[in-house]
């Protein structure tokens, strides 16, 4: 194929060899969301449990400053939102700086208390899903949207993109297959229009340093405190 290739190529005209091409193309964030789509209004839903599980996954941090200026770069953005669950009855919860950051930053923060259990092995567990919560502010933004991009990888939402399809909005989904197991359902991505994996996003919001030490400037994410099955694909 390698030696066939250019002679093929040659004889092709243009109009085939164009698509061809753009098969080819790295699939870089950019290329996928706004390129093409730059008028589009556009909200982001960000399931922070996941988004951070997906993250950490791939050995990097979220800075969510450079994530807002990157979407208001590029597209026309309505709404960030994000959910998250909170431990209320801690008199200090771990991911408290980086909701009140967030909620000063552009950012528009959903949270409920989290559920504690124990588990049949007698294991403490806290459980914050936000899945319900994300899908009924989702339905209510598709009247004023083009586009929702969706950071997480729960196959549970693959009901909620085609529900959004229907109403004429265009779905991204953005998380990770390059983890073991991949952070994504494959429903979920086979459902969506388009989607990303987080490592072609990364250059534009990873935050610099590696994973500092918690600051006032910039909060520490999300702590690993949820129960793991709010936090992969499921």
């Amino acid at each position: 194929w390698g030696a066939l290739a250019p002679k093929i190529l040659t004889n092709l005209p243009l109009s085939l060899i164009a698509p061809i091409a753009l098969c080819f193309q790295p699939q870089t964030a950019d290329f996928f969301m706004v390129k093409d789509y730059p008028d589009e209004r556009t909200a982001l839903f960000i399931d922070g449990a996941n988004l951070y599980s997906a993250a950490r996954s791939l050995n990097f941090d979220i800075d969510y400053k450079k994530l807002l200026e990157y979407f208001r770069k590029n597209t026309y953005l309505k709404r960030a939102f994000y959910y998250t669950a909170l431990m209320e009855d801690q008199e200090y919860s771990p991911i408290r700086p980086l909701i009140d950051w967030l909620d000063y930053n552009g950012f528009t923060m959903i949270t409920k208390p989290t559920k504690e259990f124990t588990d049949t092995m007698g294991r403490r567990k806290i459980k914050g899903n936000m899945d319900i919560e994300l899908a009924v502010d989702a339905m209510e933004m598709a009247n004023h949207c083009d586009h929702i991009v969706l950071f997480s990888g729960d196959g549970d939402f693959r009901r909620l993109v085609e529900a959004l399809q229907r109403r004429g909005v265009r779905v991204t989904v953005v998380s990770t297959i390059k983890t073991q197991p991949p952070m994504v359902a494959d429903e979920l991505r086979r459902q969506a229009d388009h989607f990303v994996d987080l490592v072609a996003l990364q250059p534009y919001v990873e935050r610099a340093g590696g994973r500092p030490q918690r600051s006032m400037d910039m909060p520490e994410d999300e702590e690993d405190f949820f129960d793991d099955e709010d936090a992969v694909a499921n």
